[in-house]
């Protein structure tokens, strides 16, 4: 962990104790821990209640493992998050100051920067946790999940007709031209960063999640895609050699496997 980590363990002060132990598809935590951020005079405890809180972890789309994995210096920072983070009605389940979820997604940005976390790697976590927020809490709810599903739509309907165009099949976008590859792929590229930072305009005092969003997006399109196929082989290749009642599935598998005794 690192040396100026604001983490640390509730029962002694010092240095973080992360213990898990594995309840089917979730984790139970152990032994409480704590976090100090300079916003708050208070520090956040987590779990609340340790009989009774359960961690599913990160919760990284299978798509984006190969970028962003589920374990790693970030993971003290997510259970954090996972105890700020509660449905609506739901009980709290950390000791400290009441937060609301996009300030929980700020806590948890920050959180990993003092564990050491890569900058881009926490600002692309950051991305993906206020998307969740924006698409199902932030409010006015007629104008957040609209914008994020506009930015993507766009974003990713160029996308296709920019590799459309680099393939000669329809020559649609004015900035792609009909040059050499090397001066479309530079065209390509440069309107992958310039529309993505158009579009974040619109997302006000969030237009860095709406930027690094439409910029992932654009630059990424093509790796996601083949990942995509490649997983669809996997899976149709684990589902026909699997025994029966288990698949490429873990956590179904492990509930299953509990349900069963």
């Amino acid at each position: 962990m690192a040396a100026d980590s604001r983490f640390y363990d509730v029962e002694t002060g010092r240095e973080m104790q992360l213990q898990l132990q594995r309840f089917g598809a979730e984790f139970q935590i152990l032994r409480r821990f704590g976090y100090r951020d300079p916003s708050y005079n208070e520090p956040f405890v987590v779990p609340a209640d340790i009989e009774h809180f359960r961690t599913d972890l990160a919760s990284i789309p299978w798509f984006f493992a190969w970028l962003v994995p589920g374990l790693g210096t970030h993971l003290p920072a997510v259970l954090l998050h996972d105890g700020l983070v509660v449905a609506k009605g739901d009980a709290k389940t950390h000791l400290g100051p009441d937060v609301d979820r996009e300030e929980a997604d700020r806590i948890l940005r920050d959180a990993m920067g003092s564990l050491g976390t890569p900058v881009i790697r926490r600002w692309l976590i950051w991305t993906a946790v206020i998307l969740a927020t924006c698409w199902s809490t932030l409010r006015p709810r007629w104008y957040w999940p609209p914008l994020v599903l506009a930015t993507f739509t766009t974003v990713t309907v160029l996308g296709v007709l920019a590799t459309l165009d680099l393939l000669g099949v329809w020559d649609v976008l004015p900035w792609m031209g009909d040059a050499s590859l090397g001066v479309e792929l530079l065209g390509g590229a440069i309107f992958a960063l310039i529309i993505p930072l158009l579009i974040s305009l619109l997302w006000g005092r969030l237009w860095r999640a709406g930027a690094l969003a439409g910029i992932a997006l654009a630059f990424l399109l093509h790796v996601t895609v083949a990942v995509i196929v490649v997983y669809g082989i996997y899976w149709v290749a684990e589902q026909i050699a699997s025994p029966k009642g288990t698949g490429p599935d873990v956590r179904q598998n492990l509930e299953r496997m509990a349900a069963s005794g």
